[in-house]
């Protein structure tokens, strides 16, 4: 099944619905009203059903994949009522496919680790072959497919990162990798925004991006449930930018694999219903890789096979916040 999330207007203001995506067919299906459909049909009061149904289906796909198997399941039984509570897909208005409690955002592929760090002519450290890198991202700017991506002022090299997005269905803590798909709910695509000018300066701090990173995350167009990956690896992406095609990518050449990545995560933290864990940038599915970054206005799409398109327009000005610090006086200057 595939999953996403709409906004849909309403006298009270955006309400946020969770939907089954069916885009063979053109449509997507609100599942709390498709569900609350299918209770009428067998008894069920108007607004008792319309209360069950949003209980099962909130507009938190975090909170709705926390029920466990009784969303997949109830998620599928509402179908029987699809036809009256569909929508054409091209005119809905989408938000991120999920809304996470906690993001992580791994480092796994080697190809993508050896072009990055020849870019500034480095050897990788030897701690990215020790264990699975990961660093944590802000949930308050989480964009969906169509959403405009802000561009900071403080950047000349804003750039896209074609990722595989890991989807977390139940909690789990000090897993071992042959335990960790089993918490695994399903796949989206994972765009990691980057400054990566500002990313060289926020390093050498030495507490992890900053800036550089938590001013935009994308996930969407929407998830697919793990039942209709047949392999992880293997799957085919592409990056366009205006139509361009950038870079052809493809899941392979891990550092660690996926069940190591979801597993080390949890060690000695925890896995929640929701979690959303980034594999890291495909190879060449950045526009570091081939010294291309954006542009005011571009549009980008980013496609992973088996999942979509997550289409993305880069904000036609740049971003300037209202207060910025002052540099202090360097304390040490002449004793390097």
């Amino acid at each position: 099944m595939k999953l996403g999330r709409i906004a849909v207007p309403t006298v009270d203001g955006e309400q946020i619905r969770v939907v089954a995506v069916e885009p063979e067919a053109g449509r997507v299906v609100d599942l709390a009203r498709a569900y609350a459909l299918t209770l009428e049909r067998t008894g069920a009061s108007a607004s008792r059903a319309r209360e069950l149904a949003l209980t099962l289906f909130p507009g938190s796909l975090a909170a709705g994949i926390a029920s466990g198997d009784t969303f997949l399941e109830s998620a599928h039984a509402a179908l029987a009522a699809a036809d009256d509570a569909s929508t054409p897909i091209e005119q809905v208005e989408w938000r991120a496919a999920i809304d996470p409690p906690m993001i992580r955002d791994g480092l796994t592929f080697a190809t993508h680790i050896e072009n990055y760090f020849g870019t500034v002519n480095a050897i990788p450290p030897r701690a990215i072959y020790e264990r699975p890198g990961y660093f944590k991202g802000s949930t308050a700017t989480v964009y969906g497919p169509e959403q405009t991506i802000p561009f900071p002022d403080i950047s000349q090299k804003l750039d896209y990162e074609l990722e595989i997005g890991y989807v977390i269905g139940r909690s789990g803590r000090n897993l071992t990798p042959d335990e960790a798909m089993d918490h695994v709910f399903g796949v989206t695509i994972f765009s990691d925004w980057s400054l990566r000018d500002v990313q060289s300066l926020e390093s050498s701090v030495g507490m992890g991006p900053q800036h550089s990173k938590d001013f935009a995350f994308s996930f969407g167009p929407w998830i697919t449930t793990l039942d209709e990956i047949e392999s992880i690896e293997g799957l085919r992406g592409q990056v366009r930018v205006n139509g361009e095609v950038r870079s052809n990518t493809k899941i392979e050449n891990f550092v660690y694999t996926p069940e190591e990545l979801v597993a080390f995560v949890s060690v000695f933290d925890g896995l929640q219903a929701g979690d959303i864990i980034g594999s890291g940038t495909m190879g060449f599915g950045a526009g570091v890789e081939i010294g291309r970054f954006l542009e005011l206005g571009d549009v980008v799409e980013l496609e992973l096979e088996g999942v979509g398109v997550l289409r993305n327009t880069i904000a036609t000005e740049k971003e300037t916040p209202p207060w910025w610090p002052a540099a202090r006086t360097y304390p040490f200057e002449g004793e390097q």
